[in-house]
């Protein structure tokens, strides 16, 4: 399609947060989205979990707010959790009448448990493609409103900014060539950055983006230390770390260790529905051997009885039979991969960021509303949430006054730079090792010495693979920045060397801005 120079509205990122926003815009106003790759290739797509929301009434809402603090560990934005649980089940309510095809048993939803969740409160679609459903149910919305122009493959390089005001971005098309695009509001709901480290359930498209982009920009980004493992993520030799849902051990699945030992009791009084921050440490401490040596820790369903594992988990059983494994056969190898930042561009609850005309929702974003570590299947339900909620401020921006000078279109003709594979590989380990699952001060200050030795080296051309690189060390260095200014251990942030939580200290949110030379922290 051709790329206009205006638009009212530009969204960044057509998973759950951006779709739900456009769907929620004016239906007069030009709502452009733009997504990097084809529509549907998101983190939403590749959510099998299910979606947590309270359809139980009243006390099941107050249950749903209370996990989600408890979760959090401490830092859960109260005000924003409240907006998620109680929003929530309207949202799904929409998603229902739009054809949405939540998974039904004599008719009834079906609702399952997982982990830190009181009560079964967790909707699944297909059984575990939920992501997958709740995308195309929204895309086809969104396609059926002449308003709403969606851009593929088209990659978000950087936010214009004029007068201390977001007035639109610049976009690299397939073709290569550079458009500046004005808007009077910009969402950026772009997802996470997965990519950033060696191990990860993320897609290749999870490179941080917008976040990147917001922090070039100037505006402030929160609680980046903060990247949660998912604790079960398939481990085989030279296969990608796919997700094993947490859905499994909501269906009664253990985790042994290389003995065959159920272990999680030593850990948790949950056993496996422990938080997750927990389950994930828990994994990698049976994984070490007594010197150091790599040790399997399984996944085992074997003993799981009246659930048609294969009916139940298509997508996970038809992965496992490529590689020979069979949930109801055989113990699967795990071990955590990182899965979800809570950490982003710091948000209020309508998406409000500290820069003017600027909006954040989803994985991209941070609002407070998941703390120190997410509830499971709460990630799909913000988007919902907050990207309607970012979509009826957006509303209010006025227009632009007359446009300045943007720069004009530029073609880009540049070839692949060989190095950028390389680097981009070099990243990842310096992240999955120094500042990874468990760290220090020791690591964290090498990794720091690393990323900015690298930075150099970085080609400053606009192609997809040196752009995403590029934002992907700017990640690196927020999530290395705020893990070092954090001086204990909380949710999904652990640090060998400051074992404990300090509430005294540190009962605050982490905030790194452009401009200023330390991290800073703040309470709610």
């Amino acid at each position: 399609m051709e790329i206009s120079r205006e638009a009212d509205y530009v969204i960044v990122g057509a998973g759950i947060a951006g779709l739900r926003a456009a769907i929620a815009l004016p239906d007069t106003a030009r709502v452009l989205v733009i997504t990097k790759e084809q529509l549907r290739e998101s983190n939403t797509s590749y959510a099998q979990g299910g979606i947590a929301v309270a359809m139980g009434g009243e006390e099941d809402v107050s249950e749903h707010l209370e996990d989600t603090v408890n979760a959090g560990d401490g830092l859960v934005n109260r005000e924003a959790a409240k907006v998620l649980v109680e929003e929530g089940p309207l949202r799904v309510d929409e998603l229902l009448q739009w054809g949405t095809g939540f998974d039904r048993h004599n008719g009834r939803l079906m609702l399952t448990r997982e982990g830190a969740h009181s009560r079964n409160r967790i909707l699944h679609a297909n059984g575990d493609a939920t992501g997958a459903e709740i995308g195309r149910s929204l895309l086809a919305h969104a396609r059926a409103m002449k308003n709403v122009s969606l851009l593929e493959w088209a990659m978000c390089v950087d936010l214009l900014v004029e007068g201390g005001e977001v007035v639109g971005l610049t976009v690299l098309d397939h073709d290569g060539q550079l458009h500046a695009i004005r808007a009077r509001a910009v969402l950026l709901a772009s997802g996470g950055a997965g990519q950033v480290y060696s191990d990860t359930t993320n897609p290749a498209v999870a490179t941080g983006d917008g976040i990147a982009m917001a922090y070039r920009a100037g505006a402030d980004i929160s609680d980046m230390e903060f990247y949660q493992f998912h604790p079960t993520a398939l481990s085989l030799p030279g296969v990608p770390r796919f997700l094993l849902s947490e859905a499994l051990r909501g269906e009664g699945a253990y985790l042994r260790n290389s003995r065959g030992e159920r272990f999680m009791e030593r850990y948790h009084r949950l056993e496996e529905l422990a938080p997750r921050d927990v389950v994930a440490r828990a994994i990698t401490r049976e994984g070490i051997g007594k010197n150091g040596e790599e040790l399997p820790v399984y996944l085992d369903m074997r003993h799981v009885q009246g659930v048609d594992l294969g009916k139940r988990f298509p997508s996970i059983s038809a992965f496992l039979a490529q590689h020979g494994l069979d949930l109801s056969r055989d113990p699967i190898p795990v071990r955590p991969a990182a899965h979800y930042l809570m950490g982003g561009v710091k948000a209020d609850v309508n998406g409000r960021t500290s820069l003017k005309r600027l909006y954040a929702a989803g994985e991209a974003a941070c609002t407070g509303v998941h703390g120190a570590n997410r509830l499971a299947s709460n990630s799909l339900l913000e988007g919902l949430v907050f990207g309607a909620r970012a979509a009826e401020a957006m509303r209010d921006e006025p227009e632009l006054t007359a446009a300045s000078e943007i720069p004009a279109d530029d073609s880009q003709s540049s070839s692949r730079v060989e190095n950028v594979d390389r680097l981009l590989q070099q990243l990842q380990q310096v992240m999955w090792q120094k500042a990874g699952l468990l760290r220090d001060a020791s690591g964290l200050q090498q990794a720091e010495v690393e990323l900015k030795q690298m930075c150099v080296q970085i080609p400053a051309i606009a192609d997809r693979p040196s752009l995403e690189l590029r934002n992907l060390h700017a990640v690196g260095e927020l999530i290395v920045c705020s893990a070092l200014a954090r001086e204990e251990s909380r949710g999904a942030h652990y640090r060998n060397d400051f074992p404990q939580r300090d509430d005294w200290r540190f009962l605050k949110h982490s905030v790194v801005n452009r401009d200023q030379s330390r991290v800073r922290f703040e309470a709610d």
